[in-house]
């Protein structure tokens, strides 16, 4: 591990180490509500939509009191049209908000709102999948943030974030990457990994600055 990469991993938890859940005001800790305002953000992460539109309608729906499975599922489908619309979630906000329902009711019914009990049942990885709205990519999302939480999960880069721990010249490998920081930053530099993949303006910044 060379001190250059050790530079580069500090200066991206510094730059671009907000995880999107603390992003999106989830207080992420392993527990029904936060959990499952995560799958949340991870649906709407993983539609082909820029990444601040997805957590400032995350938020929304949040502030709108659809924080937990019961809650989104009671409330009628126009309601999560308008929270995701406040959020500027617009393109897709017809079907998101009919998914949302959809797996706000799975949830419930298969993990009595609480995905703990997901975790216990079986694969995540398979699980999540089941979930209404939620692909490969949002399965991808919700670990990389989730593998503080759930450590057998960890260390969690996606292709996603080995893209970016390309364009900042680390390695492309999770083992060697998550020697880099703390276990308990894991999913910060994922995190940051993920945003200099999407903006190469913040990749230059990490690379100058390191």
């Amino acid at each position: 591990m060379s001190d250059k990469n050790q530079s580069v991993a500090r200066t991206l938890l510094d730059q671009q180490g907000t995880t999107f859940a603390a992003e999106a005001g989830i207080r992420l800790r392993d527990a029904p509500g936060p959990l499952y305002q995560l799958l949340v953000l991870a649906h709407l992460l993983s539609a082909r939509i820029r990444s601040d539109t997805a957590v400032a309608a995350a938020r929304a729906l949040f502030d709108a009191g659809m924080r937990d499975p019961r809650r989104m599922a009671e409330a009628d489908w126009q309601r999560r049209v308008d929270a995701l619309g406040e959020g500027g979630y617009r393109r897709y906000d017809e079907r998101t908000a009919t998914q949302l329902g959809e797996a706000a009711e799975l949830v419930n019914r298969e993990y009595g709102g609480d995905l703990r009990r997901m975790r216990k049942a079986g694969d995540p990885k398979q699980l999540l999948r089941e979930i209404n709205g939620i692909g490969p990519a949002g399965v991808n999302i919700f670990l990389r943030e989730a593998q503080g939480l759930w450590p057998e999960f960890a260390p969690y880069f996606d292709r996603k974030a080995l893209e970016g721990a390309e364009r900042v010249g680390l390695p492309k490998s999770a083992r060697s990457l998550a020697g880099l920081v703390a276990e308990e930053d894991l999913p910060r530099l994922a995190a940051a990994l993920v945003r200099v993949a999407l903006h190469a303006d913040a990749a230059r910044e990490v690379r100058a600055a390191a």
